[in-house]
Formats: C-alpha cells, sequence, structure tokens
C-alpha cells in the first residue's frame, strides 16, 4: 500500500464536504489544523500519518451539525463518515479505529476521553486555531453566518448560547476559551495556547473598553 498516495485520495476526498460551508471552519481551517497537527506530534513523537489521516478528516461532519442547528455532534458525525472513506481507500481495521477515535474525541466543547497520543495532539491543534488572531476572525466570521451580534460585554456566560444571537465571540472565549490553555494535553499546545489565549484576551479587553466609550 502507498500510505502517502492513500492519504492524498482521503485528502480529496475530504475536500468535498466543505462546499458551501462556513468560513469559519472551511478548508482553510482544516489545512491549519493539518500543520498544527504536524508540528506538535514531530515535538510529541506521534504517529504521523494517523495525525495526516485524522487531521484530513477531523471536520467533514461540519455540514451536518450546521444544517441542524448544533443537533447533530460533527465530531460523532464526522467519526462515521470518516470510517466509510477510510475503508473505501483501502485503510485496515486498526488504522481505522485509530483515526476515528481522533476524530471523535476532539470537539473542545464535548469532553471526551482520549486514549492516544495522537487524539490528543489533533485536540490540541483543533483547539489552538481557534485561539489567537486567526481564532477572533474565525469567531467573528461564525457570528456573522448565524446571525450573532458582534458584541455584548454583559452576556451570561453561564448559559449555552450556541446558534443564537448571543453566541458571540466573547462569549465563545469567557464560556470555553478561558480554559483551554489548561486543556491542552502536550507541551507544546500549551505553549502556543497561552499565547494565542492572553493576545485574545487584551483584545477583548480593548473592545469591552471602546463598548464603555473609550476613545
Amino acid at each position: 500500500m502507498n500510505i502517502e498516495k492513500e492519504i492524498r485520495n482521503v485528502k480529496e476526498d475530504a475536500r468535498g464536504y466543505f462546499e458551501g460551508v462556513f468560513g469559519s471552519h472551511d478548508w482553510d481551517h482544516v489545512e491549519r489544523v493539518y500543520k498544527l497537527a504536524l508540528h506538535i506530534g514531530e515535538k510529541e513523537g506521534a504517529d504521523l500519518e494517523v495525525l495526516k489521516l485524522a487531521a484530513y478528516l477531523h471536520d467533514i461532519g461540519r455540514p451536518e451539525q450546521a444544517k441542524t442547528k448544533g443537533k447533530v455532534c460533527h465530531a460523532e458525525h464526522g467519526a462515521k463518515l470518516a470510517k466509510e472513506i477510510l475503508a473505501r481507500n483501502g485503510f485496515d481495521q486498526a488504522m481505522i479505529d485509530r483515526v476515528s477515535k481522533c476524530i471523535e474525541a476532539h470537539r473542545l466543547s464535548v469532553r471526551r476521553e482520549h486514549k492516544s497520543l495522537e487524539s490528543k495532539v489533533l485536540f490540541d491543534a483543533d483547539t489552538i486555531d481557534s485561539l489567537g488572531a486567526i481564532g477572533l476572525g474565525r469567531l467573528f466570521s461564525f457570528a456573522g453566518s448565524i446571525g450573532a451580534k458582534v458584541h455584548n460585554k454583559d452576556v451570561d456566560v453561564t448559559v449555552n448560547h450556541e446558534y443564537t444571537t448571543e453566541d458571540t465571540p466573547y462569549w465563545y472565549f469567557m464560556n470555553r476559551g478561558k480554559d483551554a490553555p489548561k486543556r491542552m494535553f502536550t507541551k507544546e499546545g500549551r505553549r502556543i495556547a497561552q499565547a494565542r489565549y492572553e493576545f485574545m484576551g487584551k483584545f477583548f479587553k480593548r473592545i469591552n473598553a471602546e463598548v464603555d466609550g473609550a476613545k
């Protein structure tokens, strides 16, 4: 089996699921997660073939989650789709199981057990892409896609506001982003996440001040 050729085939299969998706979770996001996963994976000694496949396939369940306004979990749905794609491309059951378990556990908002290093690396890479400057861009893009407010500094962060007008970048940052660096599994992941988190904190401090009339 030509593993690199088959990985390229899987990549092309995965790309087909991203036609017309929100800009916050488009193919560019997949490519960034792929690069982050390989960077972290090399530092941590992970299986890069598993990571390549998992990174390309991790968000193929997104269209279904968007269509159902969050009723379907894209991680669970994506893991099922990934099994079909991997089997169709000739991967054995052991590889299918390893990759699909990474995908099933990668979602930040749903706490699942990570039984492999590759699962932990994918989780870190995907979460990191929701932080920092690119994270802010994605959050505002997503808010615009679903008709959410630009900002509300007084939002109740204890309430789940997914897919509502209060599903703002600030709500996400305060509700889920605040503990993201602590939830990283790898040393390199924590280093990158902490720097990006601190950048976002400065941004929201400024935007809150502007809402209060800062010049």
